[in-house]
């Protein structure tokens, strides 16, 4: 009798080509993702004289550097280089190209799942963290360097190490206002930003099989945040019809075949796993960070840590957090002045993120100024379609184009120093909005509840009587 598996050992011997005695494995690549930072990777080709070895599987995506607010006009000179940069890149090498206003554009980790892209089974690499977001579909997802972008573009092969197994199992029901941000805040506050460190994280249990194909990409996306190297879900019905008739999907018999296939890629009953973790989702409520990494996290009721009470090693950092984000400890987190806020991100921008947020806003009016950016042409587009930009507009916040855009500040999209933003993005590291910008990570329904009110504020009482 074979040993049982897990997901993560299937993906990686299906993807194996060579296991060097370094314990390093040469890794076959389904799909490469590039992006205008793409671009030292393809200079390296470029000094060689080397071509892209498998043009057809790589895709081009203009999204940090897309302008969401100005895109008709004039572009700043250094945002004009980077994306025809891209654009040239693309086109010495055959690849297709999702341009600035290409009607499926947006950010790269939207692109790829909603143009059927990203498959079950397969590996898919990118030049950013977030990659680990296609891992909601029981993928091989991980973000890799310039070098190994190179080397990919190459040889459409990587060398890597396999990474100990990790499971997170959250089983139970979410309660209202509770969402797949809210259960990755709260399972990085738990272990850390480096708590996860040297594995792959599998979630599992009722909790998680009960999250939208949005939810999932968003728990798989905040996987790094934690330390993984990527997350996964194994792929189910959910994962199956969200997939079904995508462009770059199976079609016909090639589906079915597809199918029988996905239906495998499960871990074993018995399967060991490195690290395994429960958590009751009865017990997350809706969570924030107050500091200046993912893991400062807390539920929205509770009071900012006071550093005194905190072990040795500890106390100093979270001293220098409150001190540059300008927090006392021991003030309830709920009630803290917001001057801004952004909804959108690869990691919650979604169609599913605007309703939720749309949900709370609808006939409201918020009392700060705000940008609503969706993560793709696609998504805008059905928002639209739906009068979510309507809400969003009449509450007076503003609609935008689909990018990167306030989540990482190279587009024109930024956060004033000093100024504190509630966000719905991934990361609240010093300046990664702005320099001197005080992000405040949550939900896209906690953004706006904290448009709204214009404090950090418990949405639940916002949603009563609301479909989220």
């Amino acid at each position: 009798m074979t040993a049982p598996h897990t997901l993560l050992d299937r993906l990686w011997a299906a993807h194996e080509i060579v296991l060097r005695a370094d314990g390093s494995s040469l890794l076959w690549v389904d799909r490469h993702l590039v992006h205008e930072g793409s671009h030292h990777a393809f200079a390296k080709l470029a000094e060689r004289g080397a071509p892209v070895a498998e043009p057809a599987l790589t895709f081009a995506v203009v999204d940090h550097y897309a302008p969401t607010r100005t895109r008709d006009r004039d572009l700043a000179p250094r945002i004009a280089y980077m994306i025809e940069t891209l654009r040239t890149n693309a086109a010495r090498h055959g690849l297709k190209l999702f341009d600035l206003n290409d009607p499926g554009q947006g950010i790269v980790h939207v692109v790829g799942p909603e143009q059927g892209l990203t498959l079950p089974g397969l590996l898919v690499n990118c030049g950013d963290s977030h990659t680990s977001t296609h891992g909601a579909f029981g993928a091989l997802a991980f973000g890799i360097g310039a070098t190994e972008v190179a080397h990919v573009l190459a040889t459409q092969t990587i060398w890597q190490k396999k990474p100990a197994a990790m499971r997170i199992r959250i089983d139970g029901e979410l309660g209202p206002g509770v969402s797949a941000k809210d259960i990755a805040l709260n399972w990085i506050a738990m272990l850390g930003a480096d708590g996860a460190q040297g594995h792959a994280i599998e979630y599992a249990g009722s909790a998680v099989r009960c999250l939208s194909m949005e939810g999932r990409m968003t728990l798989c996306n905040l996987s790094i945040e934690g330390g993984a190297r990527f997350g996964m879900v194994a792929p189910d019905e959910t994962t199956f019809a969200y997939v079904r008739g995508r462009l770059h999907a199976p079609q016909g018999s090639a589906w079915d075949a597809a199918l029988e296939h996905w239906a495998k890629l499960s871990s074993d009953e018995e399967a060991p796993f490195d690290r395994d973790i429960r958590l009751d989702a009865g017990d997350i409520a809706p969570t924030v960070t107050w500091g200046t990494s993912p893991e400062h996290a807390i539920p929205v009721t509770s009071p900012i840590p006071d550093p005194e009470a905190l072990a040795n090693g500890r106390a100093q950092a979270v001293r220098d957090a409150l001190d540059y984000m300008g927090l006392p400890a021991g003030r309830p987190i709920e009630g803290v002045p917001v001057d801004q806020v952004f909804i959108g991100s690869c990691t919650n921008g979604r169609i599913e993120d605007l309703r939720q947020a749309a949900a709370v806003l609808s006939g409201r009016k918020a009392r700060v100024s705000g940008l609503v950016s969706p993560g793709s042409a696609l998504v805008k587009a059905q928002a639209e379609q739906e009068g979510l930009d309507r809400i969003f507009v009449d509450a007076g916040l503003e609609w935008a184009a689909s990018g990167c855009s306030m989540c990482v500040g190279m587009n024109g999209d930024l956060v004033d120093p000093g100024k504190r933003c509630a966000s719905s993005t991934n990361r609240n590291f010093r300046g990664r909005q702005g320099p001197g910008a005080l992000t405040h990570l949550m939900s896209p329904a906690m953004v706006a509840a904290a448009a709204v009110t214009g404090t950090i504020t418990d949405v639940r009482p916002l949603l009563k009587g609301r479909a989220p």
